[in-house]
């Protein structure tokens, strides 16, 4: 029942937003990125039980701790550019949001290179000599 609260509040501030803009746009910014944060904040204690429920599975498939840190993180980078551009593309900064969503990008490659790099190891020992 959740999704009802979350589009419930979606649909709320939406419609607030648009009678307030006319009159305040700063206020419907204010607004609209208030109620992506309050979303986000109500999701932390899902996104807790996921990240408990795969650290426990890592544990019991015995795989290096690094790896499941290093992809928790790269889907953090993920979400948080992905947000960060969302709200700088509201506020009409679409080129600032597009600049936010490649630094996330840029990141995300950059985090990945220990794992990238195990990876192919792990082929090159595998192939015949």
């Amino acid at each position: 029942m959740e999704i009802i609260q979350v589009v419930g509040l979606g649909l709320i501030s939406t419609f607030l937003i648009l009678v307030v803009k006319e009159q305040k746009p700063t206020f419907a910014f204010l607004l609209a990125t208030f109620t992506g944060v309050i979303i986000f904040l109500s999701l932390i204690g899902k996104i807790s039980d996921v990240l408990h429920v795969l650290t426990q599975l890592a544990e019991k498939a015995k795989v290096n701790t690094m790896f499941l840190e290093t992809i928790l993180k790269i889907i953090g980078i993920a979400y948080i550019a992905e947000f960060g551009a969302q709200v700088t593309r509201d506020a009409g900064q679409g080129s600032i949001a597009s600049k936010i969503e490649l630094a996330g990008k840029i990141l995300i490659m950059v985090m990945a290179i220990p794992i990238i790099t195990m990876i192919i190891e792990t082929v090159v020992q595998i192939l015949p000599s």
